[in-house]
Formats: C-alpha cells, sequence, structure tokens
C-alpha cells in the first residue's frame, strides 16, 4: 500500500527466541545460540537454530557476516518494531481491531496496579492532546 509504513515480518515462537537472544548479545554464531537455547542439544537442535537463522534472513529479521571463518549473525530489526507487529495482529485477531476489548479482557485477568492506571491515563492524555488542534494565539 502506498503510503502506508511497511510493517515487520511475524515470526515463530522458535524464532522469537532466537532474536531474544540476537537482542541480549548483539551477534553470535549458530552454534552459540544452539548452546543457549538447547544447552544439553545435539546435531538436530543446531540444524534447527540454523532454519530459524534461515527463515528469519529471509525475512530480512537478521543478517549475516562472516568473522573468522564463521558467520555471526545479527538481529537486523528492533524488538519494538516486532513487538508492534505482534501486538497489532492480536488486537486485529482477538478485538476485531478494537484494542478495547483485549484491554478490558487482559485488565480483568491480571489486574492493574495504581501506578500502571496512572501511566495508562498520562499516556491517554498524551495522545488525546497531539490529537487535538492547537488554539491559535491572538
Amino acid at each position: 500500500m502506498a503510503g502506508r509504513e511497511q510493517l515487520p515480518p511475524r515470526v515463530t515462537d522458535g524464532e522469537w527466541a532466537v532474536l531474544q537472544l540476537l537482542w541480549e548479545r548483539g551477534s553470535a554464531s549458530i552454534r552459540e545460540l544452539a548452546r543457549a537455547l538447547y544447552p544439553s542439544g545435539g546435531a538436530s537442535e543446531y540444524a534447527t537454530v540454523h532454519k530459524f537463522l534461515e527463515r528469519l534472513e529471509g525475512k530480512g529479521c537478521v543478517r549475516r557476516q562472516r568473522r573468522g571463518g564463521v558467520y555471526l549473525f545479527k538481529a537486523s530489526v528492533a524488538r519494538d518494531d516486532i513487538i508492534g507487529r505482534e501486538l497489532t495482529a492480536l488486537v486485529d485477531k482477538m478485538g476485531g481491531g478494537s484494542l478495547q476489548p483485549l484491554l478490558t479482557n487482559l485488565v480483568r485477568a491480571k489486574g492493574i496496579t495504581t501506578d500502571e492506571l496512572r501511566d495508562l491515563l498520562k499516556l491517554v492524555d498524551d495522545l488525546d492532546a497531539r490529537k487535538r488542534p492547537r488554539k491559535p494565539t491572538v
């Protein structure tokens, strides 16, 4: 769509786990990622991580760089971008595009602290203030 910002691709739970490690570490080899995700794993777990990285690279979420005979992988998409995409998909799926039913059920199920409510109300006020047209000064 013209004029609309490109959303990052959806990622699976396994791909998310790999991205989490890359965001924490900055960069890592397949072997390092496989050891972190599957400490007692073997060749099949290494192959699984390799497949996750291939898919993430195809989606534009990671890039590789060869160093000392080993490929190091680095996340090429920000964590907040992926979180935003996943939350947008969840709102579309669970709330029919509306945030209200999702938030209502989440607050009922998990509760909300006074501080969280205060922060949320401040966020709503700030967003509302940005939408209001500014009155011209005379």
